[in-house]
């Protein structure tokens, strides 16, 4: 009813008293006459303020009244003035605007009239119009901007946007969403390359300063700063958050942190890409699956083949849109978008793993139609000099919500490297990345489910035994290498060193459970001699054994088919193929360098500046800009990697990748690592009971 302060300067100032409730009132009168003769006692200058009863109908009551009653209309008066000069200047004719606030990440409605820092105390709260009233109101009150500094959560007011603004940015939007991610891959490549060579700059200024002291930092290094923090701040180089003329206008810049104006970037980066991608997707279904001129050369089961559930990907894409759209719309200083991510993520992005599953079926359809029905190669050909689609071929739409969802995890990632450790943000983001990396996690499988599967009964038609036969097509079997080695079938004395019947050919068929060597039959037939379980393999290396015994490693078979061990010699054709062969048979043999399991905060890194399509089961498919932890390397130019964001191993051709060389940079990237895969409570729980009923046992 009253607004009072924690003033204790405007309180000994009222005649020595202080107003009170008359419940405050009659419960302290017992408690006031029993220390009444104490206080008597006492001198007049150390005596204790009274507090004496005040009648409703005093004067002393009725001025009182009449004075917060006369503050109170003042108060309203203001409110009134600046509500309506805000409002006129927002949305001109508009009687009410819906105002959504942030607490610890949630969204709440705000008042106007109330001024409330997350960063106060609660005896510092204070109502705003007595704080203006009051001769100094700054005083013990936290200003915004150091709120913001010391409370990264905490959005400074609300800031709805106009009518018109997702309009004007959605118009501004020009990039496909191919444009955007190849312009947003190689901006982030410059940026870890400035990054880079910044971090070694300074240590080499630290180092000299340190030999000069007194002496100042020359101009570039302020210069780089700059363009550093301005490159770091935003990845998709077509649109920044702070450039949005909503965000000039008003006073946000001024009072959030750098690090916030980060996030804010980083989520508005995750807005405008599902615009790029929406814009491309819509071109998919309404330039080339509507095209008659296409339709006319596709029978039904084809047109399935090659656009599959593309409407419904397309109606999931806009419903999500939509809700980031609302968001934007509530306050232009975004709360979260996190959460948005993990409903959808949860409740509609299952079409995605659909679209992908067909993926191989689209591929071989799309394929068997350009060679072998010319009327449908000249279609496409037409569509794609269309205008609109600016030079991008037909296959690069095809593609896009495999590409989609598999760069929004990234996004994700790079929200959570911005926002504050423990906080509710961060729970929001952990939970929407754990939903996007089993749904990229589905959408692998399921493609490698149906690729595997006729690979495996392609082999097994190729297959004689001559020993007892395996069965080889299974669900749970993946081929993971095969390929022709030499085996030494003899004394290594130097006469048979130097004949050529030293080494025989052998043909290994490598899964992920099972060895299958065979010896190579006329037309492409395969004599399997021996077999051995994948977890009965040992190699060893042979080094220094001379030219003719180069790339010769040794595999022994633990138990065999003959149930008896044994041990074959086998010889590569290079470095890179025996390193490769190594690895797969005994997936955790020790490499050259430690992998992420182990925690380590240093391990040589490389980023992807050339994207990288795998050629064999071994090796790894790269995109522009993914950052991995070197494992292995050969002196002919091929890598053994593990890539950070998803912690896949496999090789790739060091011409494709360059080396991050500042390891306080390289520690950064593995923290970031370690946090985005932090375990949840939940699997932690599960793994403590697991090895708790193992200890029992």
């Amino acid at each position: 009813m009253y607004h009072f302060t924690r003033n204790t300067e405007s309180t000994n100032n009222r005649m020595g008293r202080d107003t009170k409730t008359s419940s405050h009132i009659y419960g302290s009168q017992q408690h006031q006459k029993e220390e009444y003769d104490d206080d008597n006692t006492m001198d007049d200058s150390d005596s204790q303020t009274q507090y004496i009863p005040i009648r409703r109908n005093s004067r002393f009551y009725t001025s009182m009244r009449g004075r917060n009653k006369q503050r109170r209309d003042r108060l309203n008066i203001r409110e009134n003035t600046r509500e309506g000069v805000a409002m006129k200047s927002l949305n001109a004719g508009q009687t009410g605007r819906r105002k959504v606030g942030e607490s610890e990440g949630g969204r709440g409605k705000v008042r106007q009239s109330t001024c409330f820092s997350p960063c106060m105390t609660p005896g510092a709260y204070q109502e705003y119009g007595q704080a203006e009233d009051s001769p100094n109101p700054s005083e013990g009150t936290p200003s915004p901007a150091e709120c913001a500094l010391t409370n990264p959560e905490s959005l400074p007011t609300v800031y709805p946007a106009p009518s018109d603004s997702w309009k004007t940015l959605m118009a501004h939007i020009e990039l496909l969403y191919q444009e955007y991610r190849d312009k947003a891959n190689q901006h982030e490549i410059q940026a870890r390359r400035l990054q880079d060579n910044y971090a070694s700059t300074t240590e080499t200024q630290e180092s000299s300063q340190t030999s000069e002291e007194g002496s100042p930092p020359p101009i570039e290094h302020h210069r780089s700063n700059s363009t550093l923090s301005r490159l770091q701040s935003s990845c998709s180089g077509f649109n920044l958050w702070q450039d949005l003329p909503e965000i000039k206008s008003s006073n946000v810049l001024d009072i959030l942190s750098p690090q916030q104006i980060k996030l804010q970037e980083a989520m508005f980066e995750l807005v405008t890409s599902e615009a790029s991608y929406y814009k491309s997707l819509r071109l998919l279904v309404s330039h080339f699956m509507d095209s008659e001129r296409l339709k006319a050369t596709l029978h039904q089961s084809e047109s399935h083949f090659i656009f599959s559930n593309a409407v419904e990907v397309l109606s999931t894409s806009e419903r999500f849109l939509l809700d980031l759209e609302q968001r934007f719309e509530e306050n232009i200083v975004i709360s979260d978008v996190c959460d948005i991510v993990n409903r959808h993520a949860a409740n509609h992005f299952g079409v995605y793993v659909t679209y992908v599953c067909n993926q191989t079926y689209q591929e071989r359809a799309y394929r068997k139609l350009l060679q072998e029905r010319p009327e449908f190669r000249e279609a496409v050909r037409h569509l794609e000099m269309d205008p609109v689609c600016r030079g991008l071929p037909f296959s690069s739409f095809l593609i896009l919500p495999f590409q989609r969802i598999t760069r929004l995890k990234l996004l994700v990632q790079n929200i959570l490297t911005k926002v504050e450790e423990g906080s509710h943000l961060e729970a929001s983001t952990l939970q929407a990345h754990r939903e996007l990396e089993k749904l990229v996690r589905a959408c692998n499988e399921g493609v490698r489910k149906m690729s595997r599967t006729e690979q495996l009964i392609s082999i097994e038609k190729t297959l004689e035994f001559k020993i007892k036969s395996v069965p080889i097509i299974s669900h749970s079997r993946w081929l993971l290498k095969q390929g022709e080695l030499q085996q030494m079938s003899g004394p290594r004395t130097s006469r048979t060193l130097r004949t050529k019947k030293l080494f025989r050919s052998v043909y290994l068929f490598l899964f992920n459970d099972l060895l299958l060597l065979c010896k190579r039959q006329p037309g492409d037939r395969y004599q399997v001699f021996d077999v051995a379980a994948r977890g009965l393999l040992r190699v060893e290396e042979l080094e220094d054994q001379g030219q003719s015994l180069a790339n010769v490693f040794i595999l022994k078979l633990l138990e065999n088919a003959h149930e008896r061990e044994f041990t074959y010699m086998l010889k590569a054709t290079s470095q890179s193929e025996m390193k490769r062969w190594m690895t797969s048979l005994v997936p955790n043999r020790r490499t050259k360098f430690v992998s992420i399991t182990t925690k380590l905060l240093d391990c040589p890194q490389v980023q992807c500046v050339h994207p990288y399509v795998s050629q064999e089961p071994d090796e790894l498919s790269l995109d522009l800009a993914e950052i991995l932890n070197v494992l292995d390397k050969t002196d002919d130019g091929w890598v053994f990697g593990e890539r950070l964001h998803d912690q896949e191993k496999g090789w790739f051709p060091s011409s494709v990748a360059e080396d991050i060389l500042n390891r306080d940079v390289r520690t950064q990237n593995l923290k970031q690592c370690f946090r985005v895969h932090k375990p949840d409570e939940g699997s932690q729980e599960k793994d403590r009971r697991k090895m708790g009923s193992r200890t029992r046992q």
